[in-house]
C-alpha cells in the first residue's frame, strides 16, 4: 500500500494517541478516508494542562482546547463525530457499532484499517461515599469544568488528595495556590514512587514546608457523608480528616473492554499488545496510548508505560502505518516523566534501583549533588542527581533528578544516552553546552559519570546510600563545626586537611567508609588512603546530606 491509495481509517478515540493518528495519516495519504469517533465532548485537548487551568495559572479555558471538529474537518477533512461511543468491533467484518450519544442512533461503521486510542480510567476504589457530588477525577475537561465550578460555588478552604503520583502532586499544588488547606493520602510510605525513597524525601519536605499535611503508608478506608456531600475521610491508621474537596488520583486503569471482547491479545500488564509498529494481534487493527504496552527500552519487555509523550509518538506511528502500510518503528520508551512540586522539580528516566532490584537487574547507583550551573555565577542551586547502572555491563540503567533548576536538562540527556544503551564511559565522554549561566565545564552528568566509573573501577569504590555502615570504620572528614551539628555515632572525625598527618588514628586492617557533606571531600580522603596503604576503602555516595533524606530518623 502506497501514500495515494484509498483505505478507509477509523480511530477510536481522539486526544494524545488518536489525534495524531488521524493527522499524521491524513498527511501521509491524501486519498484516505478517515473517521474519528471520540465518546466525549472534545477531542483534543490538552490534558496535562488541566491542573494548571483549575489552579489559575492557565487563565483562559480555550488554550486547553488543541484542536475542534472543524478543524478538523477543514484542514484536515477528517470526519470527526465527538459524543459517538463505539460499542463493539467485529474483526472478520471490519466494522465497529456505534452509539450517537445525542440522538440515541445505533449504527455500523465500515473500516479497512482501524486504530484504539481508548485511553485508561482514573481508579476509583470501592469504598463507602466516593460516589458523593464532591468526591472528582481528573482526567477531561469535563472534570475540570466540574471541579472548578465546585470550588467556587462552595468557597471550598480544604481538600483532600488520595494519591501522590504525578497528577496527585500537581492538584496539591494548585489547590494550595487556590489558599486551600490541602491534606495528601498516599499508600506508599513515600510520595512520587517513580523516585527512590531518599529522592522523594526532598519532594516530602518541600510539601511540608508550604503546609502540606501528609499522611503516607496509610489507605483510604471511608469517606463520611452527610446530605450527598462528603465532609471527611477515614484512613486506615484511624486518622480523620475533615475536607470540603475530594480528589482521587490513584492511579488509571487502560480502557481494553472493546480490545479484550473483539479477541484482540492482552498482555501480562493488563494493557493491549503491540508490535513495534503499534499493530495487535489483527495486524490491521493498531493501538495507542494508555491503553497498550510498550516495550520498555531498558527492560526490552513490554510494560504499560501512561504517559503523553509515547501517545503521541505511538500515534504518529501508528497514523503512518495505517495509510501507506510503513513507517519507522516505534522507539521504545523508558518512562521519563518529570514534575513541578512547589519550588522543586523531579525528574526521572529510565529505573530507579528499586525498579532496578524488582526486575532482578544487577545495578548500582551514585549520588551527586553539584550546582546546575558554575557555582560562581549568581543563582546557582544544588542538584540532586542519582544515577542507576549496571556494574557487569557498566550500561546506564535511569537517574533521577530534583533541584530548584536544571532538572529536565540533565535527565533528558540521559534519556537520550539511554536509547542508544550508554554506558557510564559514555556519559563521561559527552561534550555538553558550557558557559556559566548554563552549566559547568564538568556538568552535573558528567561528575555522576566520573564518580560510577571510580566505584566500577575500584580508584574510588562508593557505599551505596542505604547501605549498613555497622562493619565500617566510619571516617568523617568534615570541619568541626560541621560535625557538632550532626554526624553518626561513633566516627573518627579528621578534618580532611589534616588526614595526612593523622593517618596512625585509622585502623590499616579494618574497612573504612570516609564521608563529608556531599562525599567530594570523602572522595579526596579515600584517595589519600587508598595510596597510603590501606586496602578497604570506600565513601558514602551523597554524603551526610542524602542521610539527612535516606535516614531522617537518625538524625531528628
Amino acid at each position: 500500500m502506497s501514500g495515494t491509495e484509498s483505505v478507509k481509517i477509523v480511530i477510536v478515540g481522539g486526544v494524545a494517541g488518536g489525534a495524531s493518528a488521524a493527522t499524521r495519516a491524513r498527511r501521509c495519504n491524501e486519498n484516505a478516508e478517515i473517521v474519528l469517533f471520540e465518546k466525549d465532548e472534545y477531542v483534543s485537548f490538552a490534558n496535562c494542562g488541566l491542573p494548571y487551568y483549575i489552579g489559575g495559572e492557565i487563565t483562559e479555558r480555550s488554550k486547553l482546547l488543541v484542536a475542534t471538529p472543524e478543524l478538523f474537518k477543514n484542514r484536515f477533512n477528517i470526519d470527526v463525530r465527538a459524543k459517538h461511543l463505539v460499542q463493539s468491533i467485529d474483526v472478520e467484518k471490519k466494522t465497529v457499532s456505534v452509539l450517537n450519544q445525542e440522538t440515541g442512533e445505533a449504527f455500523t461503521e465500515t473500516w479497512d484499517r482501524l486504530i484504539l486510542s481508548p485511553g485508561a480510567a482514573p481508579i476509583v476504589p470501592p469504598l463507602p461515599g466516593v460516589d458523593a457530588q464532591n468526591v472528582f477525577t481528573l482526567r477531561n475537561l469535563n472534570d475540570t469544568d466540574a471541579i472548578k465550578e465546585y470550588i467556587e460555588q462552595h468557597h471550598c478552604q480544604r481538600a483532600i488528595v488520595v494519591g501522590a503520583g504525578f497528577i496527585g502532586l500537581e492538584m496539591v499544588e494548585q489547590l494550595h495556590h487556590l489558599k486551600m488547606q490541602t491534606d495528601l493520602v498516599e499508600l506508599q510510605a513515600q510520595v512520587l514512587p517513580p523516585l527512590d525513597p531518599e529522592m522523594a524525601q526532598l519532594i516530602q519536605n518541600e510539601l511540608t514546608a508550604h503546609g502540606v499535611k501528609m499522611h503516607l503508608g496509610t489507605a483510604l478506608e471511608k469517606v463520611n457523608v452527610e446530605n450527598d456531600t462528603a465532609v471527611g475521610v477515614e484512613l486506615g491508621n484511624g486518622t480523620t480528616i475533615e475536607t470540603d474537596l475530594i480528589i482521587l488520583g490513584i492511579g488509571v486503569a487502560p480502557a481494553t473492554g472493546l480490545a479484550k471482547e473483539a479477541g484482540l491479545e492482552i498482555g501480562k500488564f493488563g494493557g493491549i499488545s503491540v508490535n513495534e509498529f503499534m499493530q495487535t494481534s489483527q495486524p490491521e487493527v493498531y493501538a495507542v496510548g494508555d491503553a497498550v504496552e510498550y516495550m520498555h527500552g531498558v527492560l526490552m519487555q513490554p510494560l504499560r508505560i501512561p504517559l503523553a509523550g509515547p501517545a503521541n509518538r505511538a500515534g504518529r506511528i501508528a497514523g503512518q502505518h495505517a495509510a501507506t502500510g510503513s513507517a519507522d518503528p516505534m522507539m521504545s520508551p523508558v518512562g521519563t516523566a518529570i514534575v513541578r512540586v512547589f519550588g522543586l522539580t523531579a525528574a526521572m528516566t529510565g529505573l530507579n534501583k528499586k525498579f532496578a532490584e524488582k526486575a532482578a537487574r544487577a545495578n548500582r547507583s551514585v549520588i551527586v549533588v553539584p550546582k546546575h550551573h558554575a557555582g560562581y555565577y549568581p543563582g546557582a542551586e544544588s542538584l540532586f542527581l542519582k544515577l542507576t547502572y549496571d556494574p557487569e555491563t557498566e550500561r546506564v540503567l535511569g537517574a533521577q533528578a530534583v533541584g530548584k533548576a536544571g532538572v529536565d536538562k540533565r535527565i533528558d540527556v540521559i534519556a537520550t544516552a539511554l536509547k542508544f544503551r550508554a554506558s557510564i564511559r559514555d556519559l563521561a565522554g559527552l561534550d555538553l553546552a558550557y558557559a556559566p549561566p548554563f552549566g559547568s565545564a564538568k556538568d552535573p552528568v558528567h561528575i555522576a559519570a566520573f564518580v560510577a566509573g571510580n566505584d566500577l573501577d575500584g580508584f574510588a569504590s562508593i557505599v551505596e546510600v542505604d547501605a549498613e555502615l555497622d562493619e565500617y570504620q566510619i571516617l568523617d572528614v568534615r570541619t568541626d563545626k560541621e560535625v557538632e551539628n550532626f554526624s553518626f555515632p561513633n566516627i573518627i572525625h579528621i578534618p580532611v586537611d589534616e588526614l595526612r598527618q593523622r593517618l596512625s588514628e585509622l585502623d590499616p586492617q579494618k574497612p573504612i567508609v570516609t564521608v563529608c557533606h556531599t562525599a567530594l571531600r570523602a572522595y579526596i580522603a579515600t584517595r589519600i588512603l587508598k595510596q597510603s596503604g590501606f586496602k578497604d576503602v570506600r565513601n558514602l555516595t551523597g554524603g551526610m546530606l542524602m542521610q539527612r533524606y535516606a535516614r531522617p530518623e537518625r538524625f531528628e
